[in-house]
């Protein structure tokens, strides 16, 4: 109770400021009327999702809208707060000097100490807010399926010739149980597979808690097809972890189901496990670990049990969900894993990126590598972006994604 108290706090902060700014623009009450009417659908929707919110259940496409609209609520006004509190920064003094300076006796007339707020700055604020909230309503409604094809060429000297231009396509947290277009989901299926990439790589989170949220996704994931095969790894909401369960029976059942149905659809899921892929004599090794994540996620990835069979001398290609195990502990064992492909981050699906030129999300703050490609010691990983979505049920300028890689022999170009 204490913490929807503080949430119902600043909430009315935000609108005692996001409100002021409106009625210094017009004064108009059919807009006040809407104003308050959109916020407290929001604010009732989001009471009435979360009040009773049930773990068993797990979070449902109503909790996410309900989420999304309060975040395209709160943004903008967060937004009017900081410019309307640095308005008052300076009206607040004036009002003061005002209070203790001037003699209103003399007159016999109320004077008004504190200046009147300006209409401009609020005409600012208002513009500037109405950014996030067209933004945040766009990627509820287009963003989450905006998908995008980036292609990468990555250089190696110790390649084997044989698989000199070899094309993965990694796709990762694709997280079935937020879907709600099963034709955009057709669509990104079908995007894949136009790659025609050699293998299709799996990286993780198939589901946001249960097996069943991917029974009606299956028949469209059958479709996914790679000349070597699919491959796959589990990642942290694969295991069930972040819902209630009348038993550890069912717990494992879950999990159980998740592993059958990525079989059925055609995964070879790699549980601390290893396959290689031959070509002319030559090989590749793929390296599966089960989740590993720093803080309190899950740490069930064996590196040294994934690489059993696989020689020092192997050109590696490991598939990990969370970039926090490269960093951690995969760059720096002496294995050298050329290639890591992991996803986890989403990119907060949410961010400003201008491809070649500029990438920014809140998430790197957590995560050092958070969206793309990064080298470090001769090694390489990829972070995806993600599929599918979770939480929030959009994407705002952090696209979803679909990775094709070519491998290539040699130095890369200066």
């Amino acid at each position: 109770m204490i913490r929807w108290i503080i949430f119902i706090v600043i909430v009315g902060i935000a609108d005692y400021y996001a409100f002021q700014s409106l009625r210094t623009v017009t004064k108009s009450n059919w807009w006040y009327a809407l104003y308050w009417i959109f916020t407290l659908a929001v604010l009732g929707n989001f009471m009435y999702q979360f009040l009773g919110f049930n773990r068993s259940s797990g979070f449902s496409q109503a909790n996410a809208l309900a989420v999304g609209f309060l975040i395209a609520m709160v943004v903008p006004k967060l937004i009017l707060i900081a410019i309307m509190f640095t308005e008052d920064v300076f009206r607040v003094p004036q009002g003061i000097y005002s209070y203790f300076m001037q003699d209103d006796s003399a007159s016999g007339n109320q004077i008004k100490h504190f200046p009147a707020r300006r209409k401009f700055i609020s005409q600012i604020g208002l513009g500037l807010a109405a950014i996030p909230f067209a933004s945040i309503l766009y990627g509820m409604y287009k963003g989450k399926y905006n998908f995008k094809v980036l292609k990468y060429t990555l250089h190696f000297e110790d390649l084997p010739k044989a698989f000199d231009g070899y094309r993965l396509t990694q796709i990762s947290d694709v997280h079935s149980g937020s879907f709600d277009n099963i034709k955009k989901v057709e669509y990104a299926i079908d995007l894949i597979n136009e790659q025609a990439s050699d293998v299709i790589l799996f990286t993780g989170d198939m589901v946001n808690n249960k097996a069943d949220e991917m029974k009606p996704y299956v028949d469209i994931f059958k479709k996914l097809k790679a000349k070597d095969g699919l491959y796959s790894v589990l990642g942290n909401h694969d295991y069930g972890d972040y819902v209630r369960w009348d038993s550890d029976e069912d717990k494992k059942q879950n999990l159980d189901n998740l592993k059958a149905l990525q079989k059925d659809i055609g995964f070879d899921l790699l549980l601390n496990e290893n396959r290689f892929i031959e070509k002319n004599g030559e090989r590749i090794a793929l390296v599966g670990v089960e989740n590993w994540g720093k803080g309190g996620f899950k740490k069930a990835g064996d590196l040294k049990k994934a690489s059993k069979e696989v020689n020092k001398e192997d050109f590696k290609i490991l598939l990990s969900h969370d970039p926090s195990h490269w960093e951690q502990q995969v760059i720096k064992d002496d294995y050298h894993y050329h290639l890591t492909l992991s996803g986890h981050t989403h990119g907060m699906q949410f961010g400003i990126e201008i491809p070649g030129w500029f990438k920014w999300s809140p998430v790197k703050w957590r995560y050092k590598y958070w969206a793309g490609i990064y080298e470090e010691l001769g090694q390489y990983i990829n972070v995806n972006r993600g599929f599918g979505y979770l939480a929030f049920p959009g994407r705002v300028g952090i696209w979803p994604e679909i990775t094709v890689i070519e491998l290539k022999k040699g130095e890369k170009p200066a």
